[in-house]
């Protein structure tokens, strides 16, 4: 289970604030305990997409919610099994409160609805499952097609002399370097893959779940100017907590129709194992703001 992993600063008259360890994921998604199932986080520039927070980072803030209301009702640490969004405005970098509202406890599953707010306005709705991920070998999984570390000619997107911002800078990546067309300048299919691992720590389950939104839109690849492709909806399905190492990540889109596109992505561990399937419904780049 998530176990020790969620951190809920439990004083109602503090508010989250932005943290530095050396682990920036973990950083991003502490919670301020506000009372009565409500919580408050801070969302600052380390997770960004242009001007805006990464979509996986949301997620994991609504699934950080639920999980912690669900332990502070229950007095047990549940795993998410399915986290469900609906993204209606893009919050800006500033603080952000969640409220909970639980619609189901039960002995195997419990739900709980997440409305994440900014400055009284709903930004996102969201759905998340919860109950204990299984440890069992799976009884059936595809052999993954690519290496569980990154190859020696695997290109990194962080500049070599400066941290950089965004997305390589928070967490490591890498891709293929036959794959993500756009980045030599080519076309090809809507099909993206990559590697992806936190800085100062392993995956957890939660990071699993940011890693089914972490690769470029599909789309890009397609030609034409990239831009922002905002995420309309997203469904992630957690399979299982992550072995120690790298994830290896692969997308593709199946219908790329007018402004809108599908991606679906799956996230397999370092042994192998599918941690993370996520499909979401975006559209088409829009200019950055």
């Amino acid at each position: 289970m998530v176990g020790d992993r969620i951190r809920v600063i439990g004083l109602s008259d503090m508010s989250a604030a932005t943290v530095r360890t050396g682990r920036p994921f973990s950083d991003a998604h502490v919670l301020a305990d506000l009372g009565g199932g409500r919580y408050r986080a801070e969302i600052d520039d380390v997770w960004a997409v242009g001007t805006k927070a990464h979509g996986g980072l949301l997620l994991v803030l609504l699934a950080r919610a639920a999980l912690a209301r669900l332990a502070a009702d229950t007095g047990t640490e549940l795993d998410p099994l399915a986290v469900s969004a609906d993204f209606l405005r893009a919050p800006d970098f500033g603080p952000v409160e969640l409220d909970t509202d639980p619609l189901k406890i039960g002995r195997t599953v419990s739900t709980c609805a997440v409305r994440l707010t900014q400055g009284g306005k709903l930004m996102l709705h969201g759905t998340i499952t919860a109950g204990v991920l299984p440890a069992d070998v799976p009884r059936w999984a595809p052999e993954p097609t690519r290496p569980a570390e990154p190859t020696a000619d695997a290109v990194d997107p962080s500049p070599p002399d400066r941290p950089a911002p965004g997305l390589s800078g928070a967490c490591e990546l890498r891709y293929p370097p036959e794959s993500n067309a756009f980045a030599r300048g080519e076309t090809g299919p809507p099909v993206m893959s990559g590697w992806v691992r936190p800085r100062g720590e392993e995956p957890d389950v939660l990071f699993a779940l940011l890693a089914g939104d972490i690769l470029p839109p599909t789309v890009f690849n397609l030609g034409g100017k990239p831009g922002w492709a905002p995420t309309v909806q997203l469904t992630a399905l957690l399979r299982g907590h992550p072995a120690p190492g790298w994830l290896r990540v692969d997308s593709r889109s199946e219908s790329v129709v007018g402004t809108w596109f599908d991606e679906d992505l799956t996230v397999v561990d370092s042994s192998g194992r599918v941690v993370c399937q996520a499909r979401q419904l975006a559209l088409a780049p829009l200019p950055r703001d």
